[in-house]
């Protein structure tokens, strides 16, 4: 899994911008859609133990397998809950007892563990054109970064000095202008009063068994959605987020270290973690280091800090849901501006699969959901078939394992893409 040739050495200068950008994608992680979380589990009517286990469980795993991951392939391998499930779980708990679902957990996790083992996933990941994949990528960010602007006819004082301190930072220090508007977006809510830290006191969480339960029920109605909704709104755009980047991991490590992880937490209450597909973006274009080869440690950052959070469970975990939801999105926004320009760009390169990216593009931007599948899926789809239509073929299954920095199938090596120019 990791390089053959061993890492370049790592300098303490070298860890700002890629610890920043790991922090940054836990803060959009948990400010951002971990109140689903809490949504389905005040559907369950799960109380405040069970919750906090949940919270528990989901955190170190998502930490530990992140953090496991990339120091292994050297690589900014970003893991988290799975969103699109913990949204279906809102309404599945209602008409499913607890115990049954920690069961429904479990199966989904080990065919996930199998999935992995069998190298079909990867096999299918490097079926897909370098043009179409950036182009998805580039629809499912699109509307993050129309959330760094659009925040400003909400709280204009807030949005608008995030966005200027943003292009001002890029203008004269280009390196820190993520880091500088992380730093002074909290200033701001701390001098407005805007974050109360008054009442927060630290508890160390406790894990509570749940002995599963395995239904015919369950595993339809639970199982099989979980399972199909995870692989197709987490795996596969996460994978290609890491494709369009230049990082050529393999999916199978990635798909069986996940879906064990998430088979020995399922008793705890995590429902599903995965690779993770906006946040990775965070931390694996060149916002997070010019050099590509040492974005890696944003990962490890993000792992550790994910265990950090669930040792203290709901507690820290609030602190995160506190913040204004406009500093989340613009943050959020800002952050992927250069992952997204960088798609675009990438998604345009190749004539011949230009205009089958762009539908891809506009496809997945228009997040269609049908049949219980999320937006990713559909875009994916679409491009590809407009692909087949357009180039009068089925696209052509691209090498396994590139070095480091080689082209694949006119995708830009890593470093090309690591120096992109940003917006």
């Amino acid at each position: 899994m990791s390089s053959s040739s061993a890492p370049p050495a790592i300098r303490f200068r070298d860890l700002v911008h890629p610890v920043v950008a790991g922090l940054i994608s836990v803060i959009v992680n948990y400010g951002g859609t971990f109140i689903l979380v809490f949504q389905a589990a005040r559907v369950a009517g799960l109380d405040p133990a069970l919750t906090a286990s949940w919270v528990w469980s989901i955190s170190i795993g998502v930490g530990v397998t992140g953090l496991m991951l990339s120091w292994m392939a050297r690589e900014p391998i970003i893991t988290a809950w799975s969103t699109p499930a913990a949204a279906f779980l809102v309404t599945a708990l209602a008409t499913t007892s607890y115990a049954e679902a920690v069961g429904a957990y479990m199966i989904s996790a080990a065919a996930f563990v199998v999935l992995g083992l069998s190298g079909c996933f990867e096999r299918l990941i490097r079926l897909i054109p370098p043009g179409v994949a950036a182009g998805l990528l580039a629809g499912i960010l699109l509307q993050f970064g129309i959330g760094a602007f659009g925040g400003v006819s909400i709280d204009p004082l807030l949005a608008g000095l995030l966005v200027v301190a943003y292009a001002v930072l890029k203008r004269f220090s280009a390196r820190y202008a993520v880091v500088g508007i992380l730093v002074l977006g909290l200033a701001f809510l701390l001098v407005q009063g805007r974050v109360d830290l008054s009442g927060l006191q630290l508890q160390l969480a406790a894990p509570v068994l749940t002995v599963p339960v395995f239904s015919l029920n369950a595993l339809l109605s639970v199982a099989l959605p979980l399972f199909l909704i995870t692989l197709t709104g987490q795996y596969m755009p996460g994978m290609l987020v890491l494709r369009n980047d230049g990082f050529r991991t393999s999916a199978n490590p990635i798909l069986t270290i996940t879906g064990l992880g998430s088979l020995l937490m399922a008793p705890f209450g995590s429902h599903a973690f995965n690779i993770a597909a906006i946040t990775a973006a965070i931390c694996t274009g060149r916002e997070a280091h010019e050099d590509a080869s040492k974005r890696w440690v944003a990962g490890i950052a993000a792992g550790l800090s994910y265990i950090l959070v669930g040792v203290f469970g709901v507690t820290l975990a609030a602190v995160f849901m506190a913040f204004p939801a406009t500093f989340i999105t613009t943050l959020a926004g800002l952050a992927l501006l250069g992952t997204i320009g960088g798609s675009l760009a990438n998604a345009m390169a190749d004539p011949k699969s230009r205009e089958a990216a762009l539908i891809t593009f506009l496809a997945a931007a228009a997040n269609i959901k049908l049949l219980g599948i999320g937006g990713a899926f559909w875009g994916l789809l679409i491009g590809l078939a407009a692909y087949a239509v357009l180039n009068g073929r089925l696209p052509e299954r691209r090498p396994a394992h590139p070095g480091r920095g080689e082209t694949v199938s006119g995708s830009p090596p890593v470093e090309a893409v690591g120096a992109t120019p940003g917006p």
